[in-house]
């Protein structure tokens, strides 16, 4: 499926100068969702992933069915203060400031393999505190899964995992 063809461009979102790739259009169509989905746990099958770990929030989308798909549980990576038991934070830099997320310090065991997922990746911030939240853990990052990816701002450049993107702008 051309998935870069479902997914719309929003012109100058959220300022100036930003040509924004809006994956909505991708999720509102059922077949592009369900294909989405099916490709990327494709990439997955028979890896013995243990559990699927998504950012907030639009890691969730793709995360949690994934996860269904896998037979793997799902952990969920949130902005600081969103999670109700005891965390293991993790902070990075932004474009202006700093950003911290966590994951519950009992979500992922030692020795476990651990999928991560977000909807897109641009400059590997994010991503790269997750790889580090889910080693401070003890889990095995397989790889991580894009939707999109912005090849421009080499953001995969920070990871030191396998990366998995459906479509690279």
């Amino acid at each position: 499926m051309d998935f870069r063809s479902i997914i719309r461009d929003v012109p100058d979102f959220p300022k100036e100068g930003i040509l924004f790739k809006d994956i909505t259009t991708l999720w509102k169509d059922a077949n592009a969702f369900r294909a989405s989905l099916d490709e990327l746990a494709a990439l997955y099958r028979g890896k013995g992933i243990a559990k699927v770990a998504g950012a907030e929030s639009r890691g969730f989308i793709v995360g949690a069915p994934l996860a269904y798909i896998l037979g793997a549980g799902f952990v969920p990576i949130r902005k600081k203060g969103k999670l109700p038991a005891e965390t293991v934070s993790e902070s990075y830099t932004l474009e202006y400031g700093e950003a911290e997320i966590e994951i519950h310090r009992d979500a992922i065991a030692p020795g476990e393999k651990v999928l991560l997922v977000d909807d897109l990746l641009a400059t590997g911030g994010t991503a790269s505190a997750m790889v580090n939240l889910v080693r401070k853990l003890g889990g095995e990052v397989v790889s991580f899964a894009f939707l999109i990816e912005l090849g421009f701002l080499e953001g995969r450049k920070k990871l030191d995992v396998s990366v998995n993107s459906l479509v690279v702008f």
